[in-house]
C-alpha cells in the first residue's frame, strides 16, 4: 500500500485502528493530508491510489469487536460480503458489532440468533430478513425519514467504520457506479473510514450521483451472481380497483409520480397506460416504469428537475428492470437527500404522490410501519413526498395514500382508534386524500366530525354502522359532510 494509500485512509480515523496487515505507516501521515491528496467525494480520482483486491473472507477481518459497520441495501445488497462478514464474526469471536442499513435482501445471516452479542443489526428501514430480530429484542430500529439518513453520517452524529458495498464493474477510466441502490449509500461512503466494495458484473451501470472511482475502495472484492428481484404479486381484484379509482381521478396528464412499494402502488401504474406526459421523480422505481414508456406514457416532457429523466434514489423489481437501467441515461440515480428533499420535489409539476398504509383512524392519523407495537416496517420517504406534493410550487399536488378497506381476516383498516402502540408515521395534519376500492376521502381542511364522516363513506360497507357508533362515542357527536 502506497504512502498515499495510507494517507488517504488514515485521513478518515479519529479512533480506529486497523489491523497490522492493512497499515504500515505513522499516525504522522494524517498530518501531511491536503485536499490534493484526499477528497470525501468519490467521483475523483485519487493519485497513486488503487485498492487491494482480495477474497471476501480477506476484506471481512478489517472488522473488529465494537466497530459500526453500514450495508448496502436493496436489490445492490453485497451478500457475499454479508455471509463472509457472519462466519468471521463467527469464527473469531466478535462482540458488539453493530450492521447499520436500509432494507437489505438476502438471508440476513448476522441478525439470526445464533449471532446475538456477535452482532447487532440497526435497521434505518426493517426488512423482512431483520423483522423477526427487531420485534425479538435483538436488533433496533431507528425512526428517520429516508431524507435526513444522510445527516446522520455527513453531521458525523453516527460515525461508520467500515462501509461494504455492492458496484458495478469499473469502466475504462476506473469509475464504478452504486448501481441501483444510490439512496443513503453515497453519504456512508462518503464518510466510512475503510470502504470495502464488491464488484458484480450483474450490477448495472446507471448514471446520477452514484459513481464512485475505485481509488476510494480501501478492498475490492470480485462477486458474479444475480441481484436480488422482487417480482411484484399479481394485483388482487381490489387493489386494481384502488389503482383504477387513482388513475381515472386523481392523476392528470404531465404530472410527476412518486410510488412506493407494494401492490396498489404497481396497480396505479398499470392504470396509466391511457395517460400522456407523465414523469418520475420517485424514491423507488419498478419494473412498471418499463410498460409506460413502452406504451409512450411516461416522457418526463414537464418535469422540472431533471426535465426530461426518470429520478430515483433505488430499485427493485426484476431483472427486466436492471437490464433496461444498465448505461441507460434516460434514468439518473440520486442521493435520497436530493431525490426526497420537500423544496425540490415541490418544484416538479402536478406532484402525484402515492403510498400505501396499514391503517388509518377516524381522524385522519396514518400507521404504516407497524401492526399495533410489532414493528414492521420504517418511517421511509412517505412524509417527504406527502409534504412535497402537499407544497407543490403550482398548487396542484396530490399526496394520496391508498389502502383495501379491510384486512385479510375482513377486519376494518379504517379504525376509530389506532391499535395500541402503532407507529403514526403520517399525521393527520399532513393527509390530503384517503383512497380505498370504495373512493375517495379528501381531508385536507376537514374537521374531525367531517373527517370521520368522509373515512367512514369509504369504509367497508359491513363496517360503517359500527364506526359510525364510535365516532359518535369519541366525538360526542355525530359525524357528517
Amino acid at each position: 500500500m502506497s504512502a498515499v494509500s495510507i494517507c488517504k485512509t488514515v485521513s478518515r480515523v479519529v479512533k480506529f485502528r486497523l489491523p497490522a496487515q492493512y497499515s504500515s505507516v505513522s499516525l504522522n501521515a494524517q498530518n501531511r493530508r491536503s485536499f490534493h491528496l484526499y477528497s470525501p467525494e468519490p467521483f475523483h480520482p485519487i493519485p497513486d491510489k488503487s485498492p487491494t483486491w482480495m477474497s471476501a473472507e480477506e476484506a471481512v477481518r478489517v472488522v473488529r469487536s465494537d466497530m459500526r459497520v453500514y450495508v448496502h441495501g436493496a436489490a445492490a445488497t453485497p451478500i457475499t460480503l454479508v455471509e463472509a462478514l457472519s462466519e468471521h464474526g463467527l469464527s473469531s469471536s466478535l462482540s458488539n458489532v453493530e450492521v447499520m442499513h436500509i432494507h437489505t435482501e438476502g438471508p440476513g445471516t448476522y441478525a439470526k440468533p445464533e449471532y446475538e452479542g456477535i452482532f447487532r443489526s440497526n435497521s434505518l428501514f426493517i426488512g423482512a430478513n431483520c423483522r423477526e430480530a427487531v420485534n425479538s429484542g435483538r436488533g433496533d430500529f431507528t425512526p428517520i425519514f429516508l431524507s435526513e439518513i444522510p445527516l446522520l453520517f455527513r453531521r458525523k452524529l453516527i460515525e461508520l467504520d467500515v462501509a461494504m458495498i455492492s458496484v458495478s464493474s469499473p469502466d475504462k477510466h476506473g469509475f464504478c457506479t452504486l448501481g441501483p441502490s444510490v439512496d443513503c449509500t453515497r453519504a456512508a461512503v462518503q464518510n466510512a473510514r475503510y470502504i470495502v466494495g464488491l464488484v458484480n458484473p450483474h450490477m448495472p451501470r446507471t448514471f446520477g450521483d452514484g459513481m464512485i472511482h475505485m481509488s476510494h475502495f480501501d478492498a475490492m472484492v470480485k462477486g458474479d451472481y444475480p441481484l436480488p428481484e422482487l417480482k411484484a404479486a399479481t394485483p388482487t381484484d381490489i387493489e386494481n380497483e384502488i389503482g383504477r379509482v387513482i388513475a381515472d381521478n386523481l392523476v392528470e396528464d404531465g404530472a410527476t409520480l412518486q410510488t412506493g412499494i407494494g401492490s396498489i402502488p404497481h396497480a396505479v401504474l398499470n392504470a396509466l397506460w391511457s395517460h400522456r406526459d407523465l414523469g418520475i421523480h420517485s424514491e423507488m422505481i419498478s419494473d412498471g416504469i418499463i410498460d409506460l414508456i413502452e406504451h409512450g406514457s411516461l416522457t418526463n416532457a414537464q418535469k422540472v428537475i431533471h426535465t426530461g429523466k426518470i429520478v430515483g434514489g433505488f430499485a427493485m423489481g426484476t431483472r427486466k428492470l436492471y437490464e433496461f437501467m444498465d448505461d441507460n441515461p434516460f434514468i439518473v440515480m440520486c442521493d435520497i437527500a436530493f431525490v426526497n428533499d420537500v423544496s425540490l420535489i415541490s418544484q416538479n409539476p402536478r406532484v402525484t404522490a402515492i403510498n400505501s398504509c396499514i391503517e388509518v383512524d377516524l381522524t385522519g392519523q396514518v400507521v404504516s410501519d407497524s401492526i399495533g407495537t410489532r414493528m414492521y416496517s420504517g418511517v421511509g420517504g412517505q412524509v417527504d413526498f406527502m409534504r412535497g406534493a402537499a407544497l407543490s410550487n403550482d398548487g396542484l399536488g396530490k399526496p394520496i395514500l391508498a389502502l383495501p378497506s379491510t384486512t385479510k381476516r375482513g377486519e376494518s383498516k379504517i379504525v376509530p382508534f389506532i391499535k395500541e402502540g402503532a407507529g403514526v408515521v403520517t399525521t393527520r395534519a399532513h393527509v390530503h386524500y384517503i383512497v380505498t376500492e370504495y373512493g375517495i376521502a379528501f381531508l385536507f381542511g376537514k374537521n374531525v366530525r367531517q373527517r370521520a364522516h368522509a373515512l367512514i363513506e369509504i369504509a367497508h360497507p359491513d363496517h360503517r354502522e359500527h364506526l359510525e357508533e364510535a365516532a359518535f362515542k369519541r366525538l360526542k357527536c355525530m359525524p357528517s359532510a
